[in-house]
């Protein structure tokens, strides 16, 4: 069977254009979070956005490898609001879940029942990335609606991602004393990429 025809490959098309549309929304959100000057959720955006690059490129690369070269596909992708981060949040939440749920497992079997392997493994270990990104989405906008992105019950490190200047408290100064940058920079050192425990 040609594999243009097969399940598969309709998969892999529908999964490469729908980490394209995520990656494009989470960029354009992480716009938005910087008219905001919320650096920390324009960085949790963009940090996602350039893992959902990698998916469709991997999903790319699948097809190519079995020399598809176009196949047309139908499908629904969502919409997000474009002007409220807690919402934006909110919808990410619901469209990663639903692809680490239903979206990708569905493509792994059809993979796998017509005999890909590889594109079968692909599509389960992108599914439990997606639900990674739901959990820290769905972290950062519980913060944002209860109004506890920079602030805690208890004494935290605080860590400016401008400058790296550190401070205890329950919340970060509304500005760095060293550099000057915006509360919207502080993030908890636990949550701080590349820190230690």
């Amino acid at each position: 069977m040609d594999f243009c025809y097969t399940e598969t490959a309709a998969a892999l098309m529908r999964a490469f254009a729908g980490e394209c549309q995520a990656q494009m929304r989470y960029t354009l959100a992480a716009a938005l979070a910087k008219r905001q000057q919320l650096p920390l959720l324009q960085k949790v955006f963009q940090f996602t956005a350039k893992q959902e690059r990698t998916h469709a490129e991997l999903f790319m690369k699948a097809m190519q490898q079995h020399g598809l070269t176009a196949r047309e596909i139908t499908g629904s992708y969502p919409v997000d609001p474009q002007d409220d981060l807690a919402a934006i949040l909110e919808a990410a939440v619901q469209h990663e879940n639903h692809e680490a749920d239903t979206v990708y497992p569905a493509f792994a079997e059809a993979a796998q029942n017509e005999g890909f392997a590889y594109e079968s493994n692909l599509f389960r270990s992108i599914a439990e990335i997606e639900r990674s990104h739901a959990d820290r989405f769905a972290m950062f906008g519980q913060m944002l609606r209860e109004g506890t992105l920079f602030r805690e019950e208890t004494q935290t490190m605080w860590l400016c991602m401008h400058c790296g200047h550190l401070h205890f408290g329950t919340e970060p100064p509304k500005e760095c004393p060293v550099c000057g940058a915006v509360q919207g920079y502080a993030v908890r050192r636990r949550l701080a990429p590349y820190t230690a425990e």
